[in-house]
């Protein structure tokens, strides 16, 4: 029965003499089914491994895709890990007269050790999960249904390995034309033939599968830009974008952007909401299709600052949008509310791409998109004078704080110039968020660091880690957060922040320190296996409901509340804004 050596199958070399006289051929690797016994035994553990808990609950489709390629790593790894000891240092016991006998009961204890760690593991399982659930509030949703999990591992594994397998045999043929018709030796074509394999299977899927998916992609996200969402209609507000006045046309605003300024609270009802006469607030937004360059949607987006008088309210906030462009409505909502319509938000859209799809294939639009629109309406704010200016404030939530970032060189830079910043739910390749991660203050954790004592930045995960004094009490020193203040939410449990290439191999702080509020100490860092579980994580981002994953929406006010509050704004206030925004959300 043919071996299922990922690595190549070439029998064990040299032999063993067991008398005088006699040569007993060196033997070939242990298989099961064909497949190679030590692989076999690493896959049970990485499988075992792979049902340790994570950052989210994972249904059993997750489940079964995240044990799935685990499983075949771990059975690649053992392959690979098994080849050189046969190849080179098994040779070396042939004189040992006990050698088979050892490696007989040796292969035993291992595969009782392996089969006895995923038993455990599966027990385990079920009460890690519900574990998850209850940290966020979920119904348990560990299950009958796991029991399809085998069935996503079989497939995977299958596909793999019948692929794995194939390559292996192109990768012999080649070998072999290179020895018959180049008459290159033998060991010299058998280090060749892999390479180029490796290097036609590079190709392919760089040229072929990612460019056809990216072209793929294109044409099916920019259809969808150009539609609008049910229930949306074009503003008559002379304050938005899109309206009857604007220069920014509506059928130009794509998806998100028609959607952003045509919706939030009118005057009427904020002056209702809050008892007291209410401005209308201003939204200006360019897409795609408005102009036809960044640089001519940047004046096109100050124009229409200019257009709607937006120098003369109390507050304006620039927003870095999403790969799609969208702008979190509870953010905008929640900031009008609080300002009582007296505010301006300003956002441009630089892809109509999903965030994860954007920030795989050209995670620089983003930064490029932000650096520009914030510098040019910083530009013009900056020609106001100082006491007839709003306050400016950037805004950022998932890629959108990677664009918003992207025009600061550090946290110097984004103090000097502008009044404050607001970062929710960054990725982890944020460049100033990585920086200020690394500098944080000694003792501190990573999944909620201090940086300066909190002079500086701050970070939060829930309203406790917001408490800012009220207007007029006393300060102390340890409380003081001088403006203008840089705020990060994030989430113990948020795989937008904690997702980095770094998992495959390598063990991150956050998960060697003491978890964070919605997360279980139960999850533990392997190797490979965390990546994956973390990557399926990222799919499920914003399922859990809010105050876990990567869902923000009942910390925002209180999150405006601290870097941006309106003077004389206490934390009743804030209560009876997150109060209000509770019951919008209710009413769709």
């Amino acid at each position: 029965m043919e071996d299922a050596d990922l690595a190549g199958d070439t029998p064990v070399s040299g032999t063993r003499v067991a008398r005088p006289g006699t040569v007993i051929a060196p033997s070939r690797p242990v298989t099961i089914l064909g497949l190679d016994f030590v692989g076999l035994v690493f896959a049970l553990v990485f499988f075992a491994w792979s049902l340790s808990p994570s950052l989210l609950p994972r249904d059993w489709v997750f489940q079964g895709i995240v044990s799935g390629f685990t499983s075949v790593t771990g059975y690649g790894v053992g392959v690979a890990l098994a080849f050189p000891v046969r190849r080179w240092v098994a040779p070396r016991f042939s004189w040992w007269r006990l050698r088979y006998r050892f490696e007989l009961a040796s292969e035993i204890v291992v595969a009782i050790l392996a089969v006895s760690t995923v038993i455990s593991t599966l027990l385990a399982a079920a009460n890690w999960q519900r574990e998850v659930d209850a940290l966020m509030g979920m119904p348990p949703t560990f299950g009958i249904a796991y029991l399809r999990v085998g069935l996503i591992i079989l497939l995977i594994f299958l596909i793999v390995l019948f692929s794995a397998r194939g390559l292996r045999r192109v990768a012999r043929a080649i070998a072999h034309l290179l020895s018959v018709r180049l008459r290159l030796p033998m060991a010299a074509a058998h280090v060749i033939a892999p390479i180029v394999v490796a290097a036609a299977v590079l190709i392919f899927v760089d040229k072929v599968l990612l460019a056809g998916s990216s072209d793929a992609a294109r044409m099916v996200f920019a259809g969808q830009n150009n539609g609008t969402e049910h229930g949306v209609v074009q503003p008559i507000r002379v304050e938005r974008s899109g309206s009857p006045g604007s220069a920014a046309p509506w059928d130009a605003l794509g998806l998100q952007g028609r959607t952003f300024v045509a919706g939030g609270l009118e005057s009427a009802r904020l002056t209702r909401i809050n008892g007291a006469p209410a401005r209308e607030p201003i939204r200006v937004y360019a897409g795609l299709e408005s102009a036809a360059d960044i640089a001519a949607r940047v004046r096109l987006v100050v124009n229409e600052l200019d257009r709607t008088g937006a120098w003369d309210r109390a507050i304006l906030v620039v927003a870095g949008t999403t790969g799609t462009g969208w702008v979190n409505p509870a953010a905008a909502q929640s900031l009008e509310l609080m300002y009582n319509g007296d505010s301006a938000i300003a956002a441009m859209q630089y892809s109509y791409l999903p965030s994860w799809v954007s920030f795989l294939m050209d995670r620089s639009a983003a930064a490029t998109a932000g650096a520009a629109l914030i510098d040019g309406i910083r530009q013009r704010w900056a020609e106001l004078p100082q006491g007839h200016r709003p306050r400016l404030i950037v805004f950022g939530e998932s890629l959108g704080s990677q664009s918003a970032e992207s025009a600061f060189s550090g946290l110097g830079d984004l103090r000097r110039s502008v009044d404050g910043a607001l970062f929710v739910g960054p990725p982890n390749s944020n460049r100033l968020w990585r920086e200020i991660e690394d500098r944080r203050d000694p003792g501190t954790r990573e999944v909620l660091p201090g940086y300066a004592e909190g002079l500086i930045v701050r970070f939060a995960a829930g309203k406790q880690d917001l408490a800012v004094p009220e207007p007029g009490a006393l300060q102390t020193i340890s409380d003081p957060w001088p403006l203008p203040r840089v705020l990060y939410l994030q989430h113990a449990s948020d795989p937008v922040v904690w997702w980095n290439p770094n998992l495959l191999f390598t063990r991150p702080d956050w998960l060697t320190e003491s978890p964070g509020a919605d997360r279980t100490p139960a999850m533990r860092w392997y190797p490979v296996v965390t990546f994956w579980q973390v990557s399926a994580d990222l799919v499920a981002a914003q399922s859990p409901p809010s105050g876990h994953g990567h869902n923000y929406e009942d910390l925002l006010p209180y999150a405006w509340a601290a870097v941006a509050a309106p003077p004389g704004w206490t934390s009743a206030d804030s209560e009876r804004a997150a109060a209000t925004l509770t019951e919008l959300r209710a009413q769709g």
